[in-house]
């Protein structure tokens, strides 16, 4: 095939679906916030709150609760790697509504504690649908949308993660007062309610045979050391998140002794300034350009993280959770628009080098997850160094773009 053959078929695969798409930017838009509110705000992000009452009700052990946590972020790995490869088999918008299915039956199936590896592989299973719809979501949509709004769209698909967290939040602790069975349901009854509203939401997108066609991805892109560093850092700042987002209610209930009520409050505050932060980082990207904003990012939230280490006061607890929320998708983004930047003029590459990106921060987050739960079994339940030790991640995150930057310049090679 010919140079102007594959820019004339280049044109067509990204242009004739928004042609065909026949619905308003914003439906689309909502049909990215279900998934990201289904896939990841409950049937991930709900379980956190649920911990202490899964440990009251002895249905796990502490230790048990904790890596049932992590098998969700080892399925969100496994999510990540088959997600490109999924959505080429059966499309993105099919890939995207049966992992929202299968999230719903994940909650459902939870509510039957039959075993320790049934739970351990709904937990797993529910990871799966969360990372292949971080990495088809952004990617079904965003082609469609004017790169002067990028930033703006991306934050609405994004701010479902939040929406989650504050409902399960909010959610939980009055499901939990008809019992834990009753929370799952609950949880699993909304996510089928999300994904029958959503169903024909999506965008259309080009048949199967265009997409095979579609030539081999330029790796040149992919592969610039800029891009690369851009995934170690995403990968860091997962590491860094692990500590708010898997034991942040439980060090207020149990480590500071408040109750799982006062867990869930800091929780619900998680999850308002998850709802908003991908706006506000998505907002202030489309101005001032997304990689100054990644690094204010990395800053503020580096303080943020470190925060409950140093004091436990509920001011300073209320900071930290508002902010680490925010940017929990609050940095998706932030990434998603800078690998634009670095590659500008090949979707192909840059749906390529998303996939790479979320796969980086799944394989750092579940590591991450393992090592603290680990780690804080081994400590005696020393929470601060989990704090600490996240906060250093993501002070790393920054100190590699900045050098990366200056070594190697704006562009990548």
């Amino acid at each position: 095939m010919s140079m102007s053959a594959n820019v004339d078929h280049h044109r067509h695969h990204r242009v004739e679906p928004h042609r065909d798409a026949g619905k308003p930017l914003w439906v689309s838009a909502a049909a990215g916030l279900c998934a990201s509110l289904v896939g990841l705000g409950l049937a991930r992000f709900a379980y956190t709150p649920l911990i202490p009452a899964l440990i009251a009700a002895k249905w796990f052990t502490p230790a048990e609760a904790v890596y049932l946590g992590a098998a969700n972020l080892a399925g969100y790995l496994a999510g990540a790697l088959i997600a490109r490869d999924l959505g080429a088999r059966i499309g993105s918008v099919w890939a995207l509504r049966g992992m929202m299915v299968l999230a719903a039956i994940s909650c459902f199936a939870c509510a039957v504690p039959i075993s320790f590896v049934w739970f351990f592989g709904f937990r797993f299973l529910a990871g799966i649908s969360g990372g292949v719809i971080m990495v088809l979501a952004a990617t079904a949509i965003l082609p469609h949308t004017a790169p002067s709004k990028r930033g703006l769209i991306g934050g609405v698909i994004f701010a479902g993660v939040g929406l989650g967290i504050a409902a399960s939040g909010t959610l939980v602790p009055l499901l939990l007062q008809q019992g834990v069975k009753q929370a799952w349901y609950g949880l699993g009854a909304l996510s089928a309610v999300l994904t029958l509203i959503s169903w024909k939401a999506w965008p259309a997108e080009a048949p199967a045979a265009t997409c095979a066609a579609e030539p081999p991805v330029a790796m040149h892109g992919v592969r610039s050391p800029l891009v690369l560093a851009l995934c170690v850092e995403y990968g860091l700042n997962a590491l860094a998140l692990v500590p708010h987002m898997v034991f942040l209610v439980d060090f207020v209930a149990r480590g500071l002794g408040q109750g799982i009520a006062a867990g869930s409050y800091y929780w619900v505050l998680y999850g308002i300034g998850a709802v908003v932060g991908p706006l506000l980082t998505g907002h202030l990207a489309d101005r001032a350009g997304f990689a100054a904003a990644l690094r204010a990012a990395f800053l503020i939230e580096a303080v943020a993280v470190a925060l409950p280490a140093v004091t436990t006061s509920p001011a300073a607890l209320i900071v930290s959770s508002l902010i680490v929320g925010g940017f929990t998708p609050g940095i998706v983004p932030l990434v998603i628009g800078r690998i634009h930047e670095l590659i500008p003029h090949s979707a192909a590459s840059q749906r390529s080098a998303w996939a790479q990106a979320t796969t980086t921060f799944a394989l750092f987050q579940a590591a991450g997850a393992y090592g603290l739960s680990y780690l804080f079994a081994q400590s005696g339940g020393n929470y601060a160094l989990l704090f600490v030790i996240g906060a250093a991640g993501v002070a790393a995150a920054l100190a590699i773009e900045l050098v990366s930057v200056l070594v190697l310049g704006r562009k990548p090679s």
